[in-house]
């Protein structure tokens, strides 16, 4: 019994040194190849694609994270090192980028040809035709603490889950991925959605402080300036800025007194000079409004909106984004998608003021993720064990700044990124940026993202470096099958006129 207890003691000695060594081991990066071949354009498309992950250092060189990729990188054609690259990620903050990913970026797609629910598995992988790896390579980033990044040892996920920590993790990442793919005269571009265009303008400023600069940037359903979606006490901005995306959704539903419209351009621009004028004033003389005045305005948002003139006038003439998709079909039972708003579907409770769930992202979400779990493993042969993840780190994510760059501290204001895109093109005059919009985007509505890039205070001979493409879509407009030759030729054309 005494050798037994010996025995014992000694390995509860050993154990922690053992454990100690394993936690202490040099993290080696993962990496599986595979090659494939599709057709673009009709052409063949010859490629590696790799799923990997790159070891991400503090100052000291300690291991801090491994943020996982996925890679596509054309064989078999001149130019090799000198092809253009796109860094390409999603939102959130805290999404993985398997949206883009299997929407519209990768040589695969899941095929989701209307804009209506997909129901369940399972759900047709295709040939896209519409990826840009006939123009460009691609690497889609899954930021720590998303997809199968992960941070390592003690380093709390703090440390990377932040409006500059988070571009400051990113451009460790590409600094180092240039250097082991020998990228570094590639033409580069960033192509980010939602939360993505506010990382993609951050890390365009930290990126020229690491003295890389960029041929392009992509602003897919961008918000820079987030006061134009936050609907906060006192502020009239959002409101003014979401009124033209209430009346185009209005119109697609056919919810509007005068019925649909023939011009929808011209009925754009119609709402849009009325919600920056006679709507703006009225909402900027407060309780000092004139009631004959009011009146006039209640009817013409009335007919703009489709929203009745009674729920106005309670609302005080202000209507949120939310209280908008809650009421325009409440009399049907139903509520507005929030992500697209030709998407709807049953209203949980009748009564509430905000939606119980997003009909657009409850119509696709599974198809995505189903459908990405299936691609990564089955043909780009991942065979870890780690689990994907879809959304996370969000709940811990500092909104503050860590100095410089957007005019704001650590926990005080509204973000505002506008000024760190501005800066980058100030310091590069022949960065590109491409706005891409959905018209029926509630998220991110497209009014407030031109309005954005018309206030960043650029002088007049570098505004035309911003370029427009609206899209009859919602915030991912590639979940249409009909709009994917558009979202081609829109970003070849990009692509071609910066490299």
């Amino acid at each position: 019994m005494t050798r037994l207890i010996r025995i014992y003691i000694a390995a509860l000695l050993i154990l922690p040194a053992q454990v100690v060594a394993q936690e202490s081991a040099e993290p080696t990066p993962a990496r599986w190849e595979s090659h494939h071949s599709i057709r673009v354009a009709g052409q063949a498309v010859v490629y590696d694609a790799v799923v990997g992950s790159i070891i991400l250092r503090d100052d000291a060189e300690k291991a801090t994270a491994e943020l996982f990729y996925t890679a596509y990188f054309r064989t078999g054609v001149p130019g090799g090192a000198a092809r253009p690259i796109i860094f390409s990620y999603n939102g959130g903050p805290g999404s993985a980028s398997f949206w883009l990913h299997m929407g519209i970026m990768g040589p695969r797609r899941v095929r989701t040809p209307d804009a209506a629910p997909q129901g369940g598995p399972p759900y047709p992988l295709v040939d896209n035709e519409y990826t840009l790896l006939d123009k460009a390579d691609i690497v889609m980033i899954d930021p720590v603490g998303t997809g199968f990044s992960r941070p390592l040892g003690d380093t709390p996920g703090s440390h990377f889950w932040g409006i500059d920590e988070d571009a400051r993790s990113l451009t460790q990442f590409i600094r180092r991925f240039l250097s082991e793919n020998q990228r570094w005269n590639s033409p580069r571009y960033l192509l980010g959605e939602s939360y993505g265009t506010t990382r993609s303008a951050v890390l365009a400023r930290h990126l020229q402080g690491a003295n890389i600069d960029l041929n392009g940037i992509v602003l897919v359903s961008s918000v820079l300036q987030f006061n134009t979606i936050q609907f906060a006490p006192g502020d009239d901005l959002p409101y003014i800025l979401n009124l033209p995306s209430y009346a185009v959704v209005a119109e697609y539903l056919d919810a509007l007194p005068g019925g649909r419209r023939a011009d929808l351009p011209a009925f754009m621009a119609e709402v849009e000079a009325w919600a920056t004028t006679d709507y703006a004033t009225a909402l900027l003389a407060g309780g000092t409004l004139d009631p004959a005045r009011r009146a006039r305005v209640i009817r013409r948002m009335h007919e703009y909106t489709g929203l009745s003139e009674e729920y106005i006038d309670r609302s005080d003439l202000r209507v949120s984004a939310p209280e908008f998709e809650a009421e325009l079909l409440r009399a049907q039972r139903r509520i507005v998608g929030r992500l697209d708003g030709r998407f709807s579907g049953p209203a949980g409770d009748p009564r509430a003021t905000r939606p119980s769930h997003d009909p657009q992202s409850t119509a696709i979400s599974s198809a995505y993720t189903s459908a990405f779990n299936t691609y990564v493993r089955e043909e780009l042969g991942y065979d870890g064990d780690r689990e994907y993840t879809p959304s996370g780190a969000t709940r811990d994510w500092n909104w503050g700044r860590l100095g410089g760059g957007g005019g704001f501290v650590r926990g005080g204001g509204t973000p505002n990124v506008a000024p760190d895109l501005a800066g980058a093109i100030e310091r590069n005059p022949e960065l590109k940026v491409l706005l891409v919009n959905g018209i029926y985007d509630l998220a991110t509505p497209y009014f407030a993202a031109v309005w954005t890039m018309d206030h960043m205070g650029l002088p007049p001979e570098l505004r035309a470096n911003i370029q427009r493409a609206d899209f009859a879509a919602g915030h991912m407009m590639y979940v249409e099958e009909a709009l994917l030759p558009q979202w081609k030729s829109t970003l070849d054309a990009f692509i071609d006129a910066t490299r």
